[in-house]
């Protein structure tokens, strides 16, 4: 898991440069193909993530300052920054984002491998997205795994949405600390994972099973499928169980990110009281 580097100072206030700015307005990636994210804590954590590799910082002098005064963030004294007005950065995000004066252009990062993630895991709670596509609810479930110490979370690389400034936003600053696993195969990822002894638990409104009584004692990783469609059959069929959230029938079905936070807060909670 990506970790602050907690020895190294905070670098010294940078000059911005003058200038036009460069590049248009886009959903999170930049022209060249790397990812541009924005929002204070997006952009302080993606600063403060040796894993990440920044490029370029646009920002209002108010808001580079309050990170240059903040003991947390760090600008490497490589990193090209230009000031800029609020309206000219709304040119460089995705329209009416809340960019918070920062505006940050980086590489993605790196891929994490799974059987990386479950040698490292050492039994801590897993969450799996089954043809999730919303970036805005896949950032928010990134911060509810953050919140429950989650290891990691894992998608299938063509069911999901990519790293983007949207998801990044949502995450809020989520997406720097928790691993984020792609695979070919949700499937035979569950396979993995239950080889790794992990119990699979799949949520899904049809399920017979209420949960969290069906959740058993041990690691878990939980499971969720897109809203309206649900798990898809085959990974359906690699879970040890399929749960529902005990809701009130006036309402068919929560939102899957909402769904992710009560689950992981039912499993963290059991953890505590075993």
């Amino acid at each position: 898991m990506p970790k602050r580097d907690e020895n190294s100072g905070r670098s010294k206030p940078m000059r911005g440069r003058a200038g036009r700015m460069q590049g248009g307005r886009g959903s999170g990636r930049a022209s060249t193909g790397a990812v541009r994210l924005w929002g204070r804590h997006a952009v302080e954590a993606a600063l403060t993530n040796p894993m990440r590799s920044a490029k370029k910082l646009w920002g209002t002098r108010e808001a580079i300052q309050s990170l240059l005064d903040d003991n947390e963030a760090e600008l490497p004294s490589t990193l090209p920054v230009e000031y800029a007005q609020a309206a000219d950065l709304a040119r460089l995000v995705a329209r009416d984002a809340p960019h918070q004066g920062l505006v940050l252009e980086c590489l993605a990062l790196e891929d994490v491998a799974l059987v990386d993630v479950l040698e490292e895991a050492e039994g801590r709670t897993l969450v799996l997205l089954d043809s999730v596509t919303d970036p805005h609810n896949v950032g928010a479930i990134l911060r509810s795994c953050a919140a429950f110490d989650v290891a990691a979370l894992i998608t299938q690389d063509r069911h999901a949405p990519p790293e983007s400034g949207t998801l990044a936003k949502s995450a809020s600053g989520a997406l720097e600390v928790v691993p984020w696993v792609r695979v070919v195969n949700l499937a035979r990822a569950l396979e993995q994972i239950a080889e790794a002894g992990y119990w699979r638990i799949g949520l899904d409104g049809e399920g017979e099973a209420v949960f969290p009584s069906a959740v058993p004692a041990g690691p878990v990783a939980l499971v969720f499928g897109a809203e309206g469609e649900g798990l898809r059959h085959n990974v359906a069929q690699h879970c040890d169980a399929i749960a529902r959230l005990p809701i009130a029938s006036a309402v068919e079905s929560l939102n899957v990110s909402n769904a992710a936070a009560i689950a992981l807060y039912a499993v963290a909670t059991r953890d505590e009281t075993d």
